[in-house]
């Protein structure tokens, strides 16, 4: 009896180790995917064809993952995350293998669509389980793994792209999918078992109505943000009809959950003021997450003329210090409390970001190195207290649709964002360019090796206003936290 215990203690261990190791290479795949095919686009157009559309390889991933991801959350919460993880892994393994397999532009798009609604339950049920697998003491652990792997494969997947494009053949892109994803499959079968649940007496009954609802409604918006501007004009009739349609079905995503007996998207989701206040804070994190990534790169190969590998660099630092700052922020909310650790990590990003448009021009790569590395360490003060403090205030059956909100707002963020700054960032160019100028041109100036000292200013310009942009969303999370979330609530079960 008393070698039992330890003996059972060290099989316990081994199966949540083998368990986190699967949600690290599924994580691994989501993030992955997002950025890998970027660098191999140059190959897939010559082989495929399809120039004019090839954006929608990015979108359409990023349509699909966004907009299912509440529906994800609500199904692990009535179904458990068992069933939801292994559903989505296989129909993002099988678009992955159709990917592979396409034979034209509109196949592989439709095809990326496959892989991004099983991306949305990767994303999001990893997140809820790494709450349900450890106590409230230790998920700055794994969160700082995961935050570590999203990181570094984001990081790691245009170079990755483009060395298996260049020697080997683009479709393995997708091919190298299907070993590390059959891994995380079995591990996930093999060794996660969740706790069993009180029975219920009734069926559970699926908002379908309202899962197609948010779908719809979420396509049609998103769609409308990613193309606005780039395939057609923001005053044209495709974005006005898009948008009009989008706000339409808003409203009738609003009916049909009022009605529905277990909505997709329920209103406590926003009634409560905790989630509802971290949920905006996220939404403000995606949207100035925009201006480095997005922008960044542009600036360090334009102002500071860096080759387009050391302009990566630039960028990639914060990766190093924001995994690092979320594992260590559990030393600062023991002491200070979730809100004010974020408040904390958010006010200082936000005097960083509003440093950028001060540094010299045209200056040295180091400069917005040192601005980004102490980025990231804010960020991770921010992001990872909040996903933490806010999974502590539900319980199991609630736990995957809160998580689910936080990400979809962060995803909904970005997607905004990119529009918005984009918006921002070409009309500064236009006004210094003499009407005629924007990011695209600005990318071929650079690939041409044109680009000249009045280009330089103006994108230095371009990307000091959309900082500027940045520092406002940060300020608005500050004050978001301040005056809507006074404090998180204990944990709701009080084995959390």
């Amino acid at each position: 009896m008393r070698t039992g215990a330890p003996a059972g203690a060290r099989a316990e261990a081994r199966r949540r180790r083998a368990v986190v190791a699967a949600l690290m290479l599924a994580m691994a795949l989501a993030a992955l995917d997002a950025t890998i095919v970027s660098t191999a686009v140059p190959q897939i157009v010559g082989d495929l064809g399809g120039f004019s559309v090839f954006s929608w390889l990015f979108s359409g991933y990023l349509l699909a993952v966004t907009v299912t991801l509440p529906v994800y959350g609500k199904l692990s919460d009535t179904f458990g995350r068992k069933p939801v993880l292994i559903a989505g892994a296989v129909l993002f393994l099988l678009g992955s293998l159709l990917c592979a397999g396409a034979w034209n532009m509109a196949a592989l798009i439709a095809f990326r669509v496959v892989q991004g609604l099983g991306g949305g339950a990767l994303q999001g049920t990893v997140q809820t389980l790494a709450a349900d697998l450890y106590p409230l003491a230790e998920r700055p652990k794994i969160q700082a793994r995961l935050s570590t792997v999203w990181a570094t494969s984001a990081v790691a997947g245009p170079a990755l792209g483009g060395l298996l494009a260049t020697y080997a053949d683009w479709r393995w892109i997708f091919l190298i999918n299907l070993p590390i994803g059959a891994l995380a499959l079995w591990l996930i079968v093999r060794h996660l078992h969740e706790p069993q649940r009180v029975a219920r007496r009734d069926r559970p009954r699926i908002d379908w109505a309202g899962a197609l609802a948010v779908f719809a409604c979420g396509g049609v918006l998103l769609m409308a943000l990613v193309q606005g501007g780039v395939a057609w004009a923001w005053l044209s009739a495709p974005s006005l009809a898009l948008l009009g349609t989008g706000l339409a079905l808003v409203a009738v995503v609003v009916i049909v959950e009022r009605r529905a007996a277990e909505p997709v998207i329920p209103g406590w989701v926003w009634r409560r003021r905790t989630i509802a206040a971290v949920n905006l804070a996220l939404g403000a994190l995606g949207l100035l997450m925009v201006a480095p990534t997005v922008f960044l790169p542009t600036y360090a190969q334009a102002v500071l003329g860096l080759a387009p590998v050391a302009a990566g660099f630039v960028l990639s630092v914060w990766t190093l210090s924001w995994p690092v700052s979320a594992a260590l922020s559990q030393h600062v909310y023991r002491r200070i409390g979730f809100r004010a650790t974020a408040m904390l990590g958010i006010g200082t990003a936000a005097l960083l970001l509003l440093a950028f448009p001060f540094l010299p021009y045209p200056g040295e790569p180091w400069q917005p190195a040192l601005l980004m590395l102490l980025l990231g360490g804010a960020l991770g003060l921010f992001q990872l207290p909040l996903l933490i403090g806010v999974q502590s205030t539900v319980g199991w059956e609630e736990r995957g649709t809160t998580t689910a909100s936080v990400l979809f707002c962060r995803q909904t963020g970005q997607t905004v964002g990119a529009a918005l700054f984009g918006a921002v960032a070409n009309g500064v160019l236009a006004a210094r360019l003499g009407g005629a100028g924007d990011l695209d041109s600005v990318t071929r100036a650079l690939d041409s090796g044109h680009a000249g000292e009045h280009l330089s200013r103006a994108v230095a310009a371009a990307v000091h206003a959309v900082y500027l942009g940045a520092a406002g969303a940060a300020a608005l999370a500050f004050l978001v936290l301040l005056l809507m979330a006074p404090r998180f609530p204990e944990p709701a079960n009080p084995g959390d």
